[in-house]
């Protein structure tokens, strides 16, 4: 399994002048550095491919032990292609990505592990919360049926945690080619899901620290919820 980490972008709500990833927390690390120790816990730190753009130098000597891909397109396109140029790389291994301003508890992992050592394809979500600026998700038959901001009732929120399984992966690289320049990821899976029947389980990891830092309000509270 490869792991992916998606860094490319300006992240221009939070205001900073440097990449989201490396957004400073009261810790005393950055949110990549974070995302980085907990993987490095579990999976092989190897195996870690970052997807770079916005003043990619900063994120590339701040973590030198790590792989990555380039995105020169980071400030016209979105994650659909980002995550697309590493699934090109990886296409007969399952991948676990995640966003790059995701912080997390490292126990939340050990929900995910089942799923993957299963190569079950899944979204990880929390069901304690449904905010409309967030991508939502719907299920038809224990699976996700819809996945994107715009989805009505939906069941809970998508944290920004994901795996592909091998078997998946080329039809997944095949919608997300479809995708346009300003798709989210998430539309790549939902087209898999409409036209190829993909099956993509819902991973409920509410019971575990997890958030995505868009906003300064985002980030004092993950200041507050993770402070070792």
């Amino acid at each position: 399994m490869k792991i992916v980490i998606l860094a490319a972008g300006i992240g221009s709500r939070l205001g900073n002048p440097f990449p989201k990833p490396l957004t400073p927390l009261k810790n005393g690390k950055c949110i990549m550095e974070m995302q980085v120790n907990n993987l490095e816990e579990t999976f092989d730190i190897d195996d870690i491919n970052v997807v770079v753009g916005f003043k990619k130098d900063l994120i590339m000597e701040r973590f030198p032990e790590l792989t990555y891909i380039y995105n020169p397109f980071f400030d016209q396109t979105n994650t659909s292609k980002s995550l697309l140029k590493a699934l090109r790389k990886n296409r007969d291994k399952s991948v676990l990505w995640l966003n790059g301003d995701v912080v997390f508890d490292i126990s939340l992992l050990s929900v995910l592990i089942p799923y993957i050592n299963k190569n079950q394809s899944f979204v990880a979500v929390n069901t304690s919360k449904v905010a409309d600026e967030e991508v939502k998700y719907t299920l038809k038959d224990n699976y996700i049926d819809k996945l994107s901001k715009t989805v009505r009732n939906g069941l809970g929120e998508a944290v920004g945690i994901n795996f592909i399984a091998t078997k998946d992966i080329k039809s997944f690289i095949t919608r997300l080619e479809e995708c346009d320049d300003n798709d989210y990821f998430e539309r790549g899976l939902e087209l898999a899901i409409e036209k190829d029947d993909l099956k993509i389980s819902a991973v409920d990891i509410s019971d575990y620290n997890c958030m995505e830092v868009d906003f300064k309000e985002d980030l004092e509270n993950a200041n507050t919820l993770f402070r070792k």
